[in-house]
């Protein structure tokens, strides 16, 4: 089973009502969201297990927690681009991975791309995701592909992609590898996202993933 994007709806809506109070319409991006607890929860939750389980097995943990919300304080268009960096705890000279970045005081490296090709992110809506709010756009098959250069998508015929409408309390499942896209807002309302990723393997010689909520052999 390897469905590169789909929606699922939710039906934790007390989950809902917990993560809206803990990320207000007023709070900025986040980096590194799978230190709270009710992300956490969410990440191990029956319903998430269930969805992410399905593609991944059930071995996989939750590796790294982002916060997405445009606002007019925070408003921008995102290029196309695919995902291409993983969290880790610390810095190592390993041989296919890098360059090597720190974001929000996180250790940050590009692997090897069948690594990013194993990971699924799963992104619940928080608010509705219309064609105002700067909804995802994807190109339908492009996690396939492979690591591109910005030459190889510049080739993308960008009139193929998909806009993704998510209701609130919706989630959308993606590859990383997917080429995505966003707008800006063109209404003031907010479109916040808990962008959550799995992975199922552990990384070699010495790298860990920065978090592993989840795994069953964790400790």
């Amino acid at each position: 089973m390897e469905p590169a994007e789909s929606t699922s709806e939710f039906t934790l809506q007390d989950t809902v009502g917990r993560l809206r109070a803990d990320f207000p319409e007023t709070r900025g991006p986040d980096r590194n969201i799978l230190s709270l607890s009710s992300v956490r929860a969410l990440a191990t939750s029956r319903s998430v297990r269930e969805i992410v389980e399905k593609i991944l097995g059930p071995g996989c943990f939750a590796v790294r927690g982002i916060f997405f919300n445009k606002t007019r304080q925070s408003n921008w268009k995102v290029v196309w681009h695919q995902d291409l960096t993983i969290a880790v705890r610390e810095q190592r000279p390993v041989d296919g991975f890098g360059p090597w970045t720190t974001k929000a005081g996180i250790c940050h490296v590009q692997p090897p791309s069948e690594i990013m090709a194993d990971m699924l992110a799963i992104r619940l809506h928080l608010d509705e995701s219309d064609f105002d709010n700067g909804p995802l756009r994807v190109i339908p098959g492009t996690h396939r592909c492979g690591r591109l250069s910005a030459p190889e998508i510049a080739t993308f015929v960008k009139s193929d992609c998909a806009t993704c409408l998510v209701p609130a309390g919706g989630a959308l499942l993606m590859r990383p590898l997917l080429l995505h896209a966003s707008s800006a807002c063109v209404v003031n309302k907010p479109r916040r996202v808990i962008h959550l990723e799995f992975a199922s393997h552990e990384l070699t010689h010495g790298l860990r993933w920065h978090h592993d909520v989840g795994r069953k052999s964790a400790r």
